[in-house]
């Protein structure tokens, strides 16, 4: 429950001593902040923390945004929030310090045990079980990241989730909406209003008129750059005039307003969050005159960038500052009552820096002590000099606990003794049990983790008919639709048409406009639409019309979808998945394999390559019933190609990071996926008549990968591995041999070196040639196994050239 009660107007009707100790509780917590912004620095300075960004500058509009925020809303903002957290209850000042020193405890740094720096906030989503918590009952925030306008497109889902709650009755759910009553509040500063995401979602969410408010806190400084160099006309409210709506057309509503005008901020926020909630009208509220009074960060001083005058200013147009004045002027209160008001907060603000210090410290020292004592029992005098120094370092840390340690068996290892033994392990349990407070939760963990979902085999008529791949896909998603009503689609060219490949050919004229529908060609807002929706309930797939173009959202997916749950800890889970086709067809822009890169920068998502549509529409199947986030890669020419129609379609399930041997063979493992797999059955035919016989293996899932350690089986047969994929050389065949050398142990089994077969390292040329030289071919494949075998045995297999 918020400590305030909502003033919806200054002029209403309430007691003078009501009205006073309203203002005095809004003085005391910016206050509050402002003196915990202050010692936050400083604890940076002095090393006791690694980095502080804050909110001092910016408290008094937050105190105004808060005050129009209510329960069912979402906030999708920024690093500069902590005073409207602290307003709705959500932060409280020794949770802000205990993110600053990078507490690994929840229940003392509730945002992410320490795993982003401070000043990034969220609310909880979800319970330990993974079960969604009542959101309509909560004020709701989703977790900030800190890449500069990377909040915006999420914040456009999570207000776009507002509308379909309002308008799609089959969506009705109290749980996560009333009515679609709900306002998603995002915060920016205006520097970051030059990305590309801000203008991209701006665009969005005029589009389709969504419940949603924008603030920009604007100082006119992004770091040293001036809005002169930001942004056009220096101001972003007149740069987007245009975005203004009239009586005729639709668009933004847009407010301009002081950041010191205590009255004046209450008022726009109010009529800003009304007009949003009521009308579903999207508002920009563009706050001037904010300062910075620490500069933008602790690794930097604004001294160095801003003039004496603007320095000056800064000081005078000070919003705590601008705001005491007023109190003053308004005979609201006494100076007296102020500076007891000030003193309080700061006794408050460094009572909670000591104690979050202290709590950070104390299972510290118990650890540090376990490793003193074992150190003391091994005997050795310098390392018992180290381990004194150690338990009196006033900022120990468990990485000097874990270093010493360690050490400490280097330097023993010649003289074994039970000791030493027992420092072993004790050094072994330590890092089982601290490793997991810094890599816990990367996937879901909990019961509804789609690895948890029971398979379904696929089953066929007698009589089954081959039909083309894009009916198995289609007739299966229409199945999902009828038995899933939280499900819907969107896209580029998704809605009306069913996709450029049909594989949602008339879905729309059943279930309607929004739940198939169309999007405008901006990919990264279509990916943040749907981790909006996902985090407010819905089961969106985010359609993204060739592989390539995942490359537009890969920053949004990276930094934001595929590193929620670990970023959280585990206390908001986004089961988006993200739609795609790619592989071996033609042209630069229409053939693209990047599977290093995105399993480089996704880790955190599942990644399923599925060889044809039985197999996609199985894995669609299983992601349904999981909450997990997750791209799958449809083989883009195979729409066309006959596959059995199942008799269970919706219902049998792909179980998630298993392979599959398509052929059993004695004398060689391939392993591939997707497109490719087609070529490399053709390639094992063709050995087979030369006297190989080839066992090859789908991969079907990057992440996870290989479950089952079924490739490892194969090769302890066949002693004998051969990786081909159509990426890039170091690409998508790196990251297999790396997971079968390093996690599945193979190399004891290989009679030869394993062999990695992939594209060339330019992008495919356009056409049947282009493909041929640019990609792996069946006759690559033949004499790359050829090869291998003619290493083994020479005599029966001849050199070939």
């Amino acid at each position: 429950m918020r400590r305030y009660q909502m003033i919806n107007e200054l002029t209403s009707e309430i007691s003078f001593t009501s009205f006073k100790e309203e203002v005095l509780k809004d003085y005391e917590t910016v206050c509050l902040s402002r003196a915990m912004s202050l010692l936050g620095r400083k604890e940076v300075l002095t090393g006791k923390a690694k980095f502080g960004i804050f909110g001092d500058g910016k408290e008094l509009p937050q105190i105004a945004m808060a005050k129009a925020f209510q329960k069912g809303d979402f906030r999708s903002g920024y690093y500069r929030d902590q005073t409207f957290m602290m307003v709705i209850d959500s932060l409280t000042p020794q949770q802000l310090f205990a993110g600053l020193y990078a507490h690994t405890d929840l229940d003392h740094e509730p945002m992410s045990s320490g795993r982003q720096m401070g000043g990034h906030y969220n609310t909880d989503l979800i319970d330990k079980n993974g079960t969604w918590l009542r959101q309509t009952d909560r004020y709701n925030s989703s977790s900030d990241v800190s890449c500069t306008a990377a909040q915006m497109p999420r914040l456009v889902g999570l207000a776009m989730a507002s509308k379909l709650y309002r308008t799609e009755e089959v969506f009705h759910d109290t749980k996560f909406s009333v009515n679609g009553n709900e306002v998603a509040w995002g915060t920016i500063g205006n520097a970051s209003t030059s990305q590309g995401h801000f203008f991209e979602s701006l665009n969005a969410a005029g589009v389709h008129q969504i419940p949603m408010v924008i603030s920009v806190w604007d100082d006119e400084y992004g770091i040293s750059v001036d809005n002169s160099y930001q942004t056009i006309k220096g101001s972003i409210s007149e740069a987007l005039s245009g975005f203004q709506r009239s009586k005729t057309k639709a668009g933004f509503e847009i407010f301009k307003v002081k950041g010191w005008d205590y009255p004046n901020l209450i008022h726009t926020f109010q009529k800003a969050g009304e007009l949003a909630r009521t009308h579903h009208v999207p508002v920009l509220i563009h706050v001037t005159e904010l300062t910075q009074p620490q500069g933008h960060s602790s690794s930097g001083s604004h001294e160095r960038y801003k003039s004496e005058d603007r320095l000056e200013w800064e000081k005078e147009n000070d919003c705590n500052r601008k705001f005491r004045a007023w109190i003053l002027d308004s005979k609201i209160a006494t100076e007296a009552e102020l500076n007891e008001i000030e003193k309080s907060t700061q006794q408050q603000a460094k009572q909670a820096k000591d104690d979050a210090w202290e709590a950070s410290l104390k299972t510290i020292r118990i650890e540090a002590q376990q490793l003193v004592d074992s150190l003391n029992a091994c005997g050795n005098q310098n390392l018992i000099k180290e381990a004194n120094r150690l338990i009196k370092d006033k900022t120990i840390n468990r990485k000097k606990i874990a270093s010493l340690a360690r050490k400490s068996l280097r330097i023993l290892r010649q003289h074994p003794s039970s000791q030493t033994e027992e420092l072993q392990s004790w050094t072994k349990r330590y890092f089982e049990q601290t490793q997991p407070k810094f890599s816990s939760n990367l996937y879901n963990e909990t019961q509804t983790s789609s690895l948890q979902v029971d398979p379904v085999d696929v089953s066929y008529d007698d009589d089954a008919t081959q039909v083309d791949g894009r009916i198995i896909i289609r007739d299966n998603f229409k199945a999902l639709f009828e038995k899933n009503s939280k499900l819907l689609v969107f896209g580029e060219d998704t809605g009306k048409i069913g996709d450029v490949n049909q594989g949602l050919e008339g879905l729309q004229s059943i279930f309607g406009v929004e739940r198939v529908a169309d999007r405008g060609i901006r990919e990264a807002t279509i990916v943040g639409e749907g981790i909006g929706m996902a985090l407010r309930g819905l089961r969106p797939i985010a359609e993204i019309q060739y592989l390539d173009y995942v490359l537009y959202a890969l920053q949004i997916m990276s930094d934001d979808l595929a590193t929620l749950h670990y970023r959280t800890n585990g206390k908001q889970v986004c089961p988006l998945i993200v739609r795609t086709r790619g592989h071996r067809l033609e042209g630069i822009w229409h053939s693209g394999s990047p599977m290093g890169g995105l399993v480089h920068n996704l880790r955190g998502m599942f990644i399923l390559v599925p060889r044809n549509m039985t197999q996609a529409a199985g894995m669609y199947n299983t992601l349904l019933e999981g909450n997990d986030p997750a791209i799958v890669i449809e083989s883009l020419n195979g729409y066309r190609l006959k596959e059995k129609l199942p008799n269970n379609l919706g219902e049998f399930r792909v179980p998630l990071g298993f392979t599959k041997t398509i052929r059993k063979g004695k004398d060689i493992t391939i392993v591939s996926y997707g497109s490719t797999l087609r070529i490399v059955l053709e390639a094992a035919k063709e050995l087979h008549k030369m006297g190989i016989d080839s066992e090859v293996i789908d991969i079907q899932s990057l992440i996870p990968f290989d479950l089952g350690k079924d490739i490892r089986k194969s090769v302890e047969k066949t002693n004998r591995l051969l990786i081909v994929d159509e990426d890039v050389p170091g690409g998508g065949t790196a990251y297999i041999l790396n997971e079968l050398l390093e996690k599945q142990h193979i190399f004891p089994l290989l009679d030869s070196k394993p062999k990695t077969l992939s594209a060339k390292a330019h992008r495919p040329a356009y056409g049947s040639d282009g493909d041929y030289f640019s990609k792996p071919s069946l006759d690559d494949i033949l004499d790359s196994a050829y090869e291998m075998m003619h290493e083994f045995d020479p005599k029966e297999f001849p050199k070939i050239s």
